[in-house]
C-alpha cells in the first residue's frame, strides 16, 4: 500500500502524504506499483468513457473526456515528456545537444506535431469501439503504458548522472519486471473477456503484447540515440505504449 501511495504521490497531482526522501529504495517500490496505479486511474477514465458514451451517444466525446482525465490527474507529465523527447530527437543534434534541447521549458514544432498526432490518433482509436469495450480499453491502456515504464527501468542506463529520471534507471530487477508483465497481461486478458468475450480477450492480449513490444523497442532506440533514458523519455515510452494499445484494440 505504501508503494502505491508513493507512486500516486510522485506521478500524479492527487494529494498524498508527502514523500520526504525520494531515494532509490522508494523509487523501486513506487515503480513496482506503477501498473496498478495506472489501472486505478484507467478505471476512473473508463467510467467516464462509459458514462459519457451512454449519455451522449458520442464515442468521440467519451474518448476525449476519458483521455483528458488521465492527462489531468497526472499533470500531463507523460505528454510533456513525449513533446520534449520529440523536440530533442527531431533536432537531429548529437546526444548532448539533444538532451539540452529536451531540458528547455518551451515546446518546439516537432513536439507540437507529435502531441497532436498522439492525441488525435488515441481519441480516434478509442472512439471507434463501443461503450463497454472502450471503458475496458482505457483502464488497460493506462496500466499497460506504465508496465512499459517498469520494463524500461531494468537496464542501468541513464542519459544524465543526476535528475529525476536517473533515480529510476536500474531500480527494477528482471524478475520483478517479468512478474509485472505477466500480471498485466493476465488482467488485460481478463478485462478483454469481460467486455468482449473471446474476441475481446484476444484483442486486449494482442494489444498489450504490441504495446509492451513497442515500448521496449522505443526504449532501446532512445538508449542508442541518447546514451540512456531520462524522465522525459520515460514519459514518451508511456504515451507510445498507450497509443499502440488503443490502436491495436481498435484494429483487432
Amino acid at each position: 500500500m505504501r508503494a502505491l501511495m508513493a507512486a500516486f504521490g510522485l506521478f500524479t497531482i492527487i494529494p498524498m502524504p508527502p514523500v520526504l526522501d525520494v531515494n532509490r529504495k522508494v523509487a523501486g517500490r513506487s515503480m513496482a506499483a506503477m501498473p496498478w496505479m495506472g489501472l486505478i486511474l484507467g478505471l476512473a477514465g473508463g467510467c467516464v468513457f462509459w458514462a459519457t458514451a451512454r449519455l451522449s451517444g458520442s464515442g468521440l466525446l467519451a474518448a476525449a473526456l476519458a483521455l483528458g482525465l488521465l492527462a489531468a490527474v497526472t499533470g500531463a507529465l507523460h505528454l510533456d515528456g513525449l513533446a520534449d523527447t520529440a523536440d530533442g530527437l527531431g533536432s537531429r543534434k548529437p546526444a548532448e545537444e539533444a538532451l539540452t534541447i529536451m531540458r528547455r521549458s518551451d515546446i518546439g514544432p516537432m513536439g507540437v506535431v507529435t502531441l497532436l498526432f498522439a492525441l488525435l490518433t488515441s481519441v480516434a482509436a478509442l472512439s471507434s469501439v463501443g461503450a463497454l469495450a472502450g471503458a475496458g480499453a482505457v483502464a488497460c491502456a493506462a496500466m499497460v503504458a506504465r508496465a512499459a515504464i517498469v520494463v524500461a527501468t531494468v537496464p542501468q542506463a541513464s542519459a544524465r548522472r543526476q535528475g529525476f529520471g536517473a533515480l529510476f534507471t536500474g531500480v527494477t530487477s528482471g524478475g520483478s519486471a517479468a512478474l509485472n508483465v505477466c500480471l498485466v497481461a493476465a488482467v488485460a486478458a481478463g478485462c478483454g473477456w469481460l467486455v468482449g468475450g473471446l474476441a475481446g480477450l484476444v484483442g486486449f492480449l494482442c494489444g498489450a503484447a504490441a504495446a509492451l513490444g513497442a515500448g521496449a523497442a522505443w526504449a532501446a532506440h532512445l538508449r542508442r540515440r541518447l546514451g540512456g533514458l531520462t524522465g522525459d523519455t520515460f514519459g514518451s515510452i508511456a504515451e507510445i505504449s498507450q497509443l499502440v494499445f488503443l490502436v491495436a484494440v481498435a484494429l483487432i
